[in-house]
């Protein structure tokens, strides 16, 4: 339902501008336009026009748009849509030529879509097919864009990281497979984005990261008290699903398992307290503790969501809900935002539309303040003022 669920979208998602009036604001999706791109381009481009035109916009008189709209081509096509709007009360804003290699001011409203690869105000890269080489039309990649405001320089980057491919796998070993994959295509795009070719600047990172809880681990905790009964199919002996059942009270099924199935008896246990009692087995970020700083989590998993409409705190069973959705940053864009001029609460980390259908992903934000010139001791920003 399209129509129906953009509009639930866009209201809440309008909710949460007008609670925090940003002077400047990212917006990255991913999979845009949906799997079947070409029946979707419409939706794609309602959603674009109401966001640009909106009542609730009218404030953002600058705006760059970039779609990777180019679906025909299977070597570059990664369905990410990265979207900025600047307040009319910012000024001097700057945006990087990767090309040019200096900032141009940013004026009005633009939109870039098709062959992004030619923007030079983007890096766009498609991960390559060995890396998850059972996914034969994977969409994943990443968009980066820099930006210098009040003399404090930072990338942003729009990332989409490989999903589970099958629950039985992700449950066999622990850390599972797919979580190396993820690891691997993370790994190249912070090396990517702090090789030698461009001066270094803090970093925000946040997309689907597709990040999974310890499915072992989980498993085993939710269902300590049961016994395991594995089915196999006739013709290739192969497991084909588990099923956990209490070892007492009519031998009750607690946890049904398949390649697209997971099927808990009680999801309260993932919406309860945010499901923070889950918290500790969300570890494909530790990993990467040297490089990326997250703040603490405190809403509930942002996948998988019912598409029902009605549903709007419905986990569909086809996964074990986690943590997909997340905004990472540099240990220096840490820096930055958590240098508040006082001591209110500035900085909200937090999920979008918690009671309302909003797809099967709820949208992750990151509101906060940057002080000016509060980023000149991390990076020597002076080149801002070579603008075109």
């Amino acid at each position: 339902q399209p129509e129906n669920l953009q509009k639930n979208w866009l209201r809440e998602f309008y909710q949460v501008v007008h609670a925090h009036k940003p002077h400047f604001m990212a917006l990255h999706c991913q999979e845009f336009g949906g799997k079947n791109y070409e029946a979707s381009m419409s939706h794609v481009d309602k959603f674009v026009k109401e966001l640009l035109s909106s009542d609730a916009m009218k404030d953002y008189n600058r705006a760059r748009v970039y779609l990777d709209e180019n679906y025909k081509s299977q070597e570059h096509f990664t369905a990410l849509g990265s979207f900025y709007f600047l307040h009319e009360s910012l000024k001097n804003i700057y945006q990087f030529d990767f090309k040019a290699k200096r900032y141009k001011k940013v004026t009005g409203k633009e939109i870039y879509s098709d062959t992004l690869e030619s923007t030079p105000m983007l890096e766009k890269e498609k991960f390559p097919q060995d890396y998850f080489p059972e996914c034969k039309w994977s969409r994943k990649g990443f968009i980066r864009t820099r930006w210098c405001i009040t003399d404090c320089a930072f990338d942003l980057v729009n990332i989409h990281l490989f999903h589970d491919a099958s629950n039985l796998i992700a449950w066999e070993t622990s850390p599972s497979v797919y979580s190396g994959i993820r690891h691997k295509a993370l790994g190249y795009v912070l090396d990517r984005i702090l090789d030698q070719r461009f001066e270094k600047v803090s970093y925000f990172v946040f997309g689907d990261f597709n990040f999974r809880l310890d499915a072992k681990a989980v498993v085993e905790t939710l269902c300590a008290k049961a016994t395991m009964q594995t089915i196999r199919a006739a013709d290739t002996n192969e497991v084909v699903k588990l099923i956990f059942r209490e070892s007492d009270n009519d031998r009750k099924v607690m946890l049904q398992l398949e390649k697209k199935l997971f099927d808990y008896f009680n999801q309260d246990v993932f919406r309860d307290n945010n499901g923070t009692a889950l918290l500790e087995f969300d570890r494909e970020l530790s990993v990467f503790k040297d490089r990326l700083y997250e703040l603490d989590i405190s809403f509930p998993p942002s996948y998988p969501y019912s598409e029902d409409s009605s549903q709007g705190r419905q986990y569909m069973n086809t996964r074990c809900p986690a943590w997909c959705d997340r905004i990472l940053m540099s240990h220096s864009a840490k820096e930055l935002i958590l240098k508040s001029e006082n001591d209110e609460k500035i900085v909200i980390y937090d999920h979008i539309g918690p009671n309302v259908c909003m797809g099967d992903h709820k949208p992750v934000f990151l509101s906060f303040r940057i002080a000016a010139g509060a980023g000149k001791p991390i990076a020597n920003v002076h080149k801002c003022c070579v603008v075109q």
